[in-house]
Formats: C-alpha cells, sequence, structure tokens
C-alpha cells in the first residue's frame, strides 16, 4: 500500500476520534479543549512532518528499488545476450564444420566419380582395343581362308598331274622288271628276297648302335636332370646338408675378431646362427668366416649382421638379436624395391604385390652360377623380341615378356611344395590371376604340362637360349670351348678336307672339302664317316649336323 495513504489514514482516524471523544465528553471544560486543540495540532504536524518523511523515504526507497530493479534487469538482458551470442557462436562454428564436412564429402565424391570414369574410360580403351584385335585377326584369317582356298586348289592340280606321272612310272617300272628278270634269270619275288635280306643285316646293325646311342644319351641326360633337379631342391628346401655354392666368405680386418664373434664358451656364434639359421664356420682359415646355408637370403642377413656388429664392436645375444631383425626388415623392403624396379624397367604393370616381391628374391638366386634375376630379365627380353619378329600385336608381344619374366618364379616361393618350380610357378601365377595363356607358359616351359598357346613356345625357346648360350652358365664354359676345337680338329683330320667350322654353339659341323681330291659320292661317305666317329668317340648334349660342302669353280678370262 501507498505511504502516503496510510498516514493521511492515520490523520484522518485521529480527527474522527477527536470528534467522537468531543461529543462524548462534553462536560470537558474549555482548557481541556484548548489543551487538546493545541495537541491536536501539535499531533496533525507532527504527523504531517512523519508523512512527509515517511513519503520522502518511501520515494527515496521506490527510486532505490526502481534502479536495483533495473540493474537487475539489464545484468539478465546481459546475460541473455552472452547466453544468445554463445549460442550463435556456438551454431555458427557447427555451421562451419557441417559445410566443411559436406565440401568433402562432395570432393571425395568427386574424386570417386572421376575414379570411375577414368576407369570405364580405361575399359572402354581395352574393349576397343581388344575389338581392332579381333578385326585385325578375322582380316587376318579371312586372308589365311584364301590362301588355303588357293592352295587346296593348286595341289589338287598337283595331285592330278602326280597320278598321271605314277601311272606312266608304274607301266615303266613293269616293262623295267620284266627286262631285268630276262637278263637276271631271276624272278621278282626272287631278287626281292635277296635284297631284302642284305638290307635287313644291315638296318639290324645300324638299330642296335642306335639303341646303344640312345641308351648311352639317356643316361647322360637322365643324371645331368637328376643333379638339376637335386639342386633345385636343395636351394628350396630345408637340409641339413650344403654344396660347394652355398657358402659365403665374410673378411675380417684382423683373426682377433673371430674370438669376439665366438663370444664366451660360444654364446654369441650360438646366438648368431639361432637368429640368422645359417652355420658359421670359424677354422684357421686366415682372416675369414665362412658363412654357409641352403638359403642365399639368409647368407646375406648373416653377412650383412656380422658387418654391422663387426664395425659397431658390441656383440652380445642381445645385440645380435636386435642387429639381426633389423637386418631382416631392410632387407625384405630392399628386395621389395629390386622387385619394383626391375618391373618398372621393363614396363610391366598390374603384378600382384607378392609377385613382385618374389621377383626380387631372384637376385639373391643363382643356377649354375647364372644369376636368377638376370636370367629372367633377359628371358623376358628375348621372348618379347621373338613375339615381336613373329608379327604378333603389342599386347601379345607384352603378354610374352610377362611371361619370360616369371617362368621361374616357383623356384624363389617361400612356402614349401613337393611340386616342380615350374608347375608350381603356373600355380603361383593361376592364384594371383595372371592371364592363363602366361600361366599356362610359366608351367609348360619343362614340358610337365601340354602347351595350349603361341607364349609357351617362345618362353621355353627363349629360356633355353639364355640358359644353353656360352658363357652364360659357369660348368658349360670349358666343356664348350673343348668341344668346340675337337669337333673342328676331328673333321681336319680326314682326307680332302680343307676347312671346317662348328656352328650354332657346336650344333653343326661344317666341313669344305677340295672338289678335286672329293667327289660327290665321296662328299656323302664322308658325312657318315665324320658323323659315326663324333657318335663314337665324342660326348654332347642333343644332336649334331655335319655338311660336307664341295664347290666346283670353272674360272675363265675374256681378253
Amino acid at each position: 500500500m501507498d505511504p502516503v495513504s496510510i498516514v493521511i489514514g492515520l490523520v484522518v482516524g485521529a480527527i474522527i476520534s477527536f470528534f467522537g471523544a468531543k461529543s462524548i465528553f462534553g462536560k470537558i471544560n474549555q482548557s481541556k479543549i484548548e489543551e487538546i486543540n493545541s495537541k491536536s495540532d501539535l499531533m496533525i504536524k507532527e504527523a504531517k512532518l512523519t508523512a512527509k518523511q515517511i513519503v520522502d523515504e518511501a520515494q527515496t526507497q521506490k527510486e532505490k528499488l526502481i534502479a536495483k530493479a533495473e540493474a537487475h534487469n539489464e545484468k539478465i538482458k546481459q546475460k541473455k545476450i552472452e547466453e544468445a551470442r554463445a549460442k550463435y557462436s556456438k551454431l555458427k562454428i557447427e555451421y562451419q564444420e557441417y559445410k566443411v564436412q559436406q565440401k568433402l564429402e562432395i570432393k571425395e565424391k568427386l574424386i570417386e566419380l572421376r575414379k570411375l570414369e577414368s576407369e570405364w574410360e580405361g575399359k572402354q580403351a581395352a574393349l576397343q582395343e581388344e575389338l581392332d584385335e579381333i578385326e585385325d585377326e578375322r582380316s587376318e584369317l579371312e586372308q589365311k581362308e584364301k590362301e588355303i582356298q588357293l592352295l587346296k586348289e593348286t595341289l589338287e592340280k598337283q595331285q592330278k598331274i602326280v597320278a598321271e606321272k605314277r601311272e606312266k612310272l608304274e607301266k615303266a617300272n613293269e616293262e623295267r622288271i620284266k627286262k631285268l628278270e630276262s637278263i637276271s634269270g631271276l624272278t621278282q619275288s626272287e631278287a626281292k628276297a635277296q635284297i631284302l635280306d642284305a638290307v635287313r643285316a644291315k638296318s639290324q646293325t645300324e638299330a642296335m648302335a642306335i639303341v646303344k646311342d640312345s641308351i648311352e644319351g639317356a643316361k647322360v641326360t637322365a643324371n645331368k636332370e637328376a643333379k638339376k633337379i637335386v639342386i633345385q631342391t636343395i636351394q628350396r628346401m630345408a637340409s641339413e646338408f650344403t654344396i660347394e655354392n652355398t657358402v659365403s666368405v665374410f673378411k675380417l680386418e684382423s683373426d682377433e675378431i673371430k674370438g669376439q664373434i665366438i663370444g664366451r664358451e660360444g654364446r654369441n656364434i650360438r646366438s648368431l646362427e639361432s637368429a640368422t639359421g645359417v652355420e658359421l664356420v670359424v677354422d684357421d682359415t686366415p682372416e675369414a668366416v665362412v658363412i654357409s646355408s641352403y638359403d642365399p637370403i639368409r647368407r646375406e642377413i648373416a653377412r650383412l649382421s656380422l658387418q654391422r656388429l663387426v664395425a659397431d664392436g658390441r656383440m652380445h645375444p642381445g645385440r645380435i638379436e636386435e642387429v639381426v631383425a633389423k637386418v631382416k626388415k631392410e632387407l625384405t623392403q630392399q628386395i621389395i624395391e629390386i622387385g619394383e624396379r626391375t618391373v618398372i624397367d621393363l614396363d610391366i604393370h598390374g603384378l600382384h604385390p607378392y609377385l613382385v616381391k618374389m621377383i626380387g628374391r631372384m637376385r639373391f638366386r643363382s643356377s649354375y652360377g647364372q644369376n636368377l634375376l638376370k636370367h629372367s630379365i633377359e628371358v623376358a627380353n628375348l621372348s618379347a623380341m621373338m613375339a615381336a619378329e613373329l608379327g604378333m600385336s603389342p599386347k601379345k608381344v607384352k603378354m610374352a615378356k610377362r611371361a619370360g619374366l616369371l617362368h621361374d618364379i616357383g623356384k624363389v616361393a617361400e612356402e614349401e611344395s613337393e611340386l616342380s618350380h615350374a608347375l608350381y610357378g603356373y600355380e603361383l601365377c593361376k592364384k594371383y590371376k595372371e592371364h592363363p595363356a602366361i600361366c599356362n607358359a610359366v608351367g609348360a616351359h619343362h614340358d610337365e604340362m601340354e602347351m595350349n598357346n603361341i607364349l609357351a613356345p617362345i618362353t621355353q625357346a627363349c629360356d633355353s637360349i639364355s640358359g644353353a648360350r656360352p658363357g652364360a652358365r659357369r660348368e658349360m664354359v670349358e666343356g664348350y670351348m673343348k668341344r668346340i676345337t675337337d669337333l673342328e680338329e676331328l673333321a681336319l683330320s680326314y682326307e680332302g678336307v680343307q676347312k671346317a667350322f662348328a656352328m650354332q654353339a657346336g650344333r653343326e659341323l661344317r666341313v669344305i672339302v677340295e672338289s678335286e681330291k672329293v667327289s660327290d659320292q665321296r662328299a656323302d661317305d664322308l658325312a657318315f664317316a665324320i658323323s659315326q666317329q663324333i657318335q663314337d668317340e665324342m660326348q654332347y648334349p642333343g644332336q649334331i649336323r655335319v655338311t660336307v660342302i664341295r664347290e666346283k669353280r670353272a674360272v675363265s678370262y675374256a681378253r
């Protein structure tokens, strides 16, 4: 309630009380009345003063309350504004994050869309290329059909001519037989029986010689193949036995390091052998430690580990395990890099990472002293060249190169298998989605499965070229040179021989004779005699072709 109203109410109440009291107490005397009046006036004044004070205080209180309320409202307003600002900032940040996220999603979708477009374009290009190849093959097939038809017509004409000539020859032969019977006094059946007896005796002698040579050749081939299979098996299977070319020699600066390598009671050498899987031979050989293992990669790990341990100087079982683990990791990465660099250099794409790693492992494998990676690269390049020379399409040329590179992939696989390296390589290529023609070329390059496409004989031929060429493999060089020399000397030992040349890596012997001393009939006999002597006296792979050349020159001068 308003304070002024309260004060006025009190004053009015007092006045009413006063007049009431006056009417009731009428008998009160005048002095009392005056006294009461003066008191009443005083009370009214005091009441007014009090009322004014109360009003002033109330006004002051009102202003304070209003100011306080306004200040409180300002704080609430400011708080609401800050809350609104904070909420706005939060919403703004969320919106910006949402916007960025949307942009990223849109960008990823655009990248994926472009990738799909690129793949579609690539597939379209590949499809177009295949269609072009099919069209080329169809045109080539039509051309060959025309050629075959022409040959067929020519053959029919020739067969007709041959039939006519055969008929004439039969008539002439009958007349000749009648004349011979009358001259010799023998019938045709009696003469035939005598000739057959003579031919049969000679044929039996020659057949026995051929059988003997075949058996001896089979023994030589079987011995060679057995050695080859044993060596390949040893390199692919864990074994307690090693051969001479399964060791590496680690050079030392001094023999004092041998004691450090052995360690107290042999703990260092045992730890190193256990960590690397090799056998370390520390003997009286000066400044050298022999590293022996069937696996060349293990030998390389042991060699690099020894090199680092000797250079570091700290050598104890814990340090050995640490260094070996680090070297294994680095060598694995190095193998992958070698494989990647090889396929890049050969311009081969799309190989499975496992096959790339296996190609890198070829760097640490050899066959008869020939590095397997270099051999595979050589076969790949030869296969591509041969395919190009045969007029094959660029796609087929690349497939031939790919088959040549992968043909010995089964020799370096990490898993053990009872299959031969060719068949195991076939299984690996098939497992990692190589083209069926490439898989067949890998599996058939040693005739262990049927060839069903042109890449297989190309790969086989190029593998033979790379492995059989002189100097490619260590064990063949001296024997090759001696065989060439012996062939030429054997031919020169015959009378009438002027020159002799061993050709095609010893697979052909060309003999040039003097026409004055050797007749045409004698040339045939000489070729047979030389071939028989080669069979009897020399050892050689495959067969040797003996060609006798008799040249007759007639020279005259015009003056």
